[in-house]
């Protein structure tokens, strides 16, 4: 595991220097976008769609689109002067039961290590925390977001969990709602309760539950390493360059050609007749 973060947790007038930790991985089978003809993979590029160019990354900025259509564009020097909460510090806010909190609002889980120097008051936070069976409420920055969150113990480590703020929960607004519910007959409730009972479990034991689709996945690429059914793109080679930059000089030294094509000579005018002076009449 590598670190994506240090920080420390501000616990009253404690502070527990700690680094942070992905506490969850995708293991999704990574498949990129190809030419099926020849698997020559796509590529994406950053283009200007006003001067139809290539952009370098330097010169990318966010931008906010108003409802005209006008775009309020937001520098990295204008987003740095945001007010944030310090980026290196886990506030503990208050203590709350985890029951009153509802699952919808978890966004990401991280695992937290004590620095060595740290690992008493960790312990401390820990051990407390686990004894209450409360946990803590607190705001952070990552990634230049401030985010709330929630510490808890697992496996005896703190783990914190990200929050959707309440307005980012969305609520759920369905017709069926508003209308009178239907009439639900006492054994129909029993029946299901009972199905509910022959399903239960003590606890929840995830590792007797796979990935069937990824398992069967990995299996097919596997069948088709095995068949040599696979195929090398092609590399670029020099020689294709070549053809192209003969080809845009081509076009460009016909174009310059056309702007110096010399415009067609007009007949001069005839000169007038001179006319004879009164002496020689």
């Amino acid at each position: 595991m590598r670190s994506m973060w240090k920080g420390s947790v501000s616990f009253g007038l404690v502070t527990i220097p700690i680094q942070l930790y992905a506490a969850t991985e995708n293991k999704n089978v990574s498949l990129r976008q190809v030419h099926e003809s020849d698997g020559g993979r796509i590529q994406y590029k950053r283009f200007c769609s006003l001067e139809g160019v290539e952009v370098p990354y330097g010169e990318i900025a966010k931008g906010y689109e108003l409802d005209d259509g006008e775009m309020v564009v937001l520098t990295d020097a204008d987003l740095e002067g945001l007010p944030l909460s310090s980026s290196n510090v886990i506030d503990v806010l208050e203590f709350v039961p985890l029951e009153a909190i509802d699952p919808l609002h978890y966004d990401r889980h991280y695992y937290l290590e004590p620095q060595k120097t740290a690992i008493k008051p960790y312990v401390l936070l820990r051990d407390a925390l686990h004894k209450s069976q409360n946990v803590a409420i607190a705001k952070v920055a990552l990634r230049q977001r401030e985010t709330l969150a929630l510490l808890r113990v697992h496996a005896d480590v703190l783990v914190m969990t990200t929050m959707l703020w309440p307005d980012e929960v969305r609520t759920p607004d369905f017709g069926f709602l508003d209308d009178d519910p239907p009439q639900i007959r006492p054994q129909e409730l029993s029946m299901a309760g009972s199905l509910i009972d022959s399903l239960t479990e003590p606890v929840f034991d995830p590792g007797k539950y796979t990935d069937s689709y990824r398992e069967a996945l990995e299996s097919l690429i596997e069948a088709k390493v095995a068949g040599e059914d696979t195929r090398k793109p092609r590399k670029k080679t020099a020689k294709s360059d070549v053809v192209d930059l003969m080809a845009a000089l081509e076009a460009s030294v016909s174009e310059a050609k056309k702007a110096r094509k010399p415009a067609a000579r007009k007949a001069p005018a005839k000169k007038p007749a001179a006319r004879r002076s009164p002496k020689s009449a």
